[in-house]
Formats: C-alpha cells, structure tokens, sequence
C-alpha cells in the first residue's frame, strides 16, 4: 500500500494537513532537542520519504548523523531525491539491524501506529536508544472538544478518504488511515505504554486543537 502511494505520499501529506504538518515536524524535531553534537546519531523510524530527517539535518549548527529507516524502500528512495546529508537505511522497525544504544535519539512520526506489535516496537526502539537518549512520537489524535470532534471526524472519514483516493488513485489507503487512528491509542494510553517499555521522563502535547500529538520519552 505505502510502496503504491509513494509519488503522491507528501502532496497529500501537505494538501491533506492544509501544511500544517510542516509545523508539526518542526515542533518534533524541537522537543528531540539535538545538540548538534559531531558523532551523535539520531534516527527517524518508519522515515517514509524523510522528512524529520531532513528537517533535523538542516537545522543550523547539526553536525551529527541522521538515518532515516524504513520498511518501504521506494519512498526512502524519493525522500532521497530532495538533498542530501541524510542516510537511509531498508529496515524492520521491529528488528532494527543496528547495534545496541546506537542512537542519541529517536523520531517517529505518523508510523508507529502501523507496527504490528506497538509494545514490541518501543522496546527495540528503546534497545537502540543510547542511555538518556530521547524518543519523539509524532502522530494522529483524536479531538476532543466540541466542536472540533465533530467536524474533524466528518472531514477525516468522509472528506479526507476521497481527496485521497481522487490524488493517490488508491482505493483503500486513504481508508485505512482514519481507521487506523482511531484503533491507536490515546496520548495518556501510550504514555502508560511508554511506561511499560521503560521510558522515563515521559510527556506528551497535544497539537492544532488536539488533532495530533507529541509524546516523548527517555531511554532508561
């Protein structure tokens, strides 16, 4: 399905989002807070065509490794397309083939709602994660006041569905987008499976009125 949208992944993604996922990006990238550090390396999991990554390769002063990995080897191919400074890597995010505490920290944004095994997928994350090294998850909400509930469950099951399938020319992926948010857990549920990992230092913050949010943690 993700190999079939790749040409049309991030115009949808800006159309979609009315841009405002660019805002969000950078708000992940900032609360991951990189030092720009020679030597350090910092990972964007389920990196799709690379965006994080690249947001974190060129902010000023960055000096480290960004490594985007993905199981999707043709949309990292055309996140490669849009500059360099980035490695990428074909992976499993449930069998990361990198050494133990690899990583000064960890991006994921709207991924990791699609691994099979999220408790699964959090402790090798956090295997990779060097002592202290921080994870940020970017990725869908639901709403919760009214009126935005409302409106944004008719756009994000009726309206958003159809654009995607007009752009993208694929008949369920757009589909399969609300459904999958709306099985993922809440923010203050994947704390408490942050929690379970063994993550600490642990937040979250809800974005454009709650349509999204950041939750983050430390590798213990």
């Amino acid at each position: 399905m993700f190999t079939a949208i790749a040409p049309r992944y991030d115009l949808l993604n800006h159309v979609l989002s009315l841009n405002i996922d660019r805002r969000w990006r950078r708000r992940a990238v900032d609360r991951l807070g990189p030092t720009g550090h020679p030597g350090e390396r910092y990972l964007d999991l389920c990196a799709g065509t690379l965006d994080l990554a690249l947001e974190l390769a060129r902010r000023p002063g960055f000096s480290g490794r960004a490594v985007g990995a993905d199981f999707v080897v043709p949309m990292l191919k055309l996140g490669r397309r849009k500059g360099a400074g980035v490695d990428a890597v074909g992976a499993d995010a449930l069998a990361l083939p990198f050494p133990d505490a690899r990583f000064n920290g960890c991006m994921v944004g709207f991924g990791i709602r699609n691994l099979a095994d999220l408790d699964r997928g959090l402790e090798e994350i956090r295997r990779v994660l060097k002592r202290g090294g921080r994870l940020v998850i970017l990725d869908f909400a639901m709403p919760t006041a009214w009126p935005v509930r409302p409106l944004y469950l008719f756009y994000f099951r009726r309206v958003l569905p159809l654009i995607g399938r007009m752009v993208s020319k694929h008949t369920t992926a757009y589909s399969y987008l609300p459904d999958s948010v709306h099985e993922f857990p809440t923010p203050e549920r994947l704390v408490a499976r942050m929690i379970q990992a063994g993550y600490t230092e642990i937040g979250f913050e809800r974005l454009t009125f709650g349509v999204a949010a950041l939750v983050w943690g430390e590798a213990a």
